[in-house]
C-alpha cells in the first residue's frame, strides 16, 4: 500500500496535498431569507482553528472555502487559522452569491464582472492574504456566455497577481468546458463520491488537463459510518430540511435508508486495508482518476485526524475499484 502522492492543480504548477479540505462546515449556521439552513449546525470557532493547524502538522496544504459559507465566517476563521503559515499552503474560495453577513442570510447573486471585482477584494481581506490561489465561480448555473465574461475576468485578475488560477464550482461538463478554454483555469470542482460517480466531468478533466477538485466526497456525511437512518439531525443543518439537489436525506430530516443500505454494500471493500470507511471512501477517490483531490469537510481535530490519515493508506487498487461497480450494478 504506497501513500498518496501530491498532486497538481491542472497546468499551474500549483502542487497541492492529494487531500484537500473543505471549509464550508466551520462557517458556521447560515440560511436563505426563508428560514432554508444552509450551514452544518453550530460550531466552536477555536476548535475549528486547531483542526486546521493540525491537519497542516499532518501535511494537508489546500483548504477550499468560499465567500457565503457562514456569510464570510469560514473565510476569516480560516485566515486566523493559518495566519504565518499562509505561504505554505494553496487556498481556494468562490464568489458569486451575495450575502447578508450581519443576518448571516444568503440573499441572492451577482454574474457581474464588476461584483466579482468586489468580492474578490472582500475575499482577500477576510483571509488576511494578498493573493488567491484558486479563484471559482460558485454559480453553477450560470449562464454560458457570461461565463465566459468572467473567464477573461479571472484572467485579468491573474495578469494582476490577484489570483493564480481559477475554475468553476458546477456539475454540468458543458459549463466547466467554457472555463477549461481559458488559460490559467485550472481545475473543475465538482460532486464526486463512491455513490455519485461523474464520468463526463472526470473525463473532461483528464482530457483538458485540469484538477476535479471533488466536492461531497464523502457524500454529505454517508460515508463515514456515523449517520445512521432515524437520527434526528440539528435545526441548523442543511441535511435537516434537504434542498431539492440533496440527494441520500429525507424530508424527516435523517438519511435515506436505501442511500445507508449502499454503503453497507459497500463497507467490506471501502474497509479494507485498515481503513475506515470514510478512509476508503477518499481511496475509492484517489483511484478514480489521477486527477482527484477531494475536500472532506470537518468540524474537529479527531475529524481532520481522521480524514488526513487516509493519505498514508492510499487509493484502492483497480481490482477493488471493478468490485465497487459490481456491487453498484453499473
Amino acid at each position: 500500500m504506497e501513500k498518496t502522492g501530491n498532486r497538481t492543480l491542472g497546468n499551474s504548477g500549483i502542487e497541492v496535498s492529494a487531500l484537500g479540505f473543505g471549509c464550508w462546515a466551520i462557517g458556521g449556521e447560515w440560511s436563505t431569507a426563508d428560514g432554508q439552513p444552509l450551514g452544518w449546525g453550530e460550531v466552536d470557532d477555536e476548535e475549528s482553528v486547531r483542526a486546521v493547524r493540525r491537519a497542516l502538522d499532518l501535511g494537508v496544504t489546500f483548504f477550499d472555502t468560499a465567500d457565503a459559507y457562514g456569510t464570510g465566517h469560514s473565510e476569516r476563521v480560516l485566515g486566523r487559522a493559518l495566519g504565518k503559515r499562509r505561504a505554505d499552503v494553496v487556498v481556494a474560495t468562490k464568489w458569486g452569491n451575495l450575502v447578508d453577513e450581519e443576518r448571516r442570510l444568503l440573499i441572492g447573486s451577482d454574474d457581474s464582472p464588476e461584483y466579482a471585482r468586489r468580492a474578490l477584494t472582500a475575499s482577500l481581506r477576510r483571509l488576511d492574504t494578498d493573493w488567491i490561489d484558486l479563484y471559482q465561480l460558485h454559480l453553477a448555473d450560470a449562464d454560458p456566455e457570461r461565463a465566459a465574461e468572467l473567464r477573461d475576468t479571472c484572467e485579468q485578475f491573474v495578469r494582476e497577481g490577484l489570483i493564480r488560477a481559477y475554475a468553476w464550482s458546477t456539475d454540468d461538463p458543458a459549463r466547466a468546458a467554457v472555463f477549461a478554454a481559458g488559460e490559467h483555469c485550472a481545475a473543475v470542482q465538482h460532486r464526486l463520491n463512491v455513490l455519485q460517480d461523474a464520468p463526463e466531468l472526470v473525463a473532461l478533466c483528464e482530457e483538458s488537463g485540469l484538477a476535479s477538485v471533488n466536492r461531497s466526497p464523502l457524500a454529505m456525511g454517508l460515508l463515514t459510518g456515523r449517520r445512521p437512518a432515524g437520527r434526528a439531525l440539528g435545526a441548523g443543518d442543511i441535511r435537516s430540511v434537504p434542498p431539492v439537489w440533496l440527494e441520500g436525506f429525507t424530508g424527516e430530516g435523517g438519511a435515506d435508508p436505501e442511500w445507508l443500505a449502499r454503503v453497507d454494500a459497500l463497507e467490506e471493500i471501502l474497509t479494507s486495508g485498515g481503513r475506515t470507511l470514510a478512509q476508503g471512501a477518499l481511496a475509492w477517490l484517489w483511484a478514480r482518476s489521477p486527477r482527484t483531490v477531494p475536500i472532506p469537510g470537518f468540524r474537529s481535530v479527531a475529524q481532520a485526524e481522521e480524514n488526513a490519515g487516509a493519505i498514508a493508506r492510499g487509493p484502492l487498487t483497480a481490482a477493488q475499484l471493478t468490485e465497487v461497480d459490481g456491487v453498484l450494478g453499473r
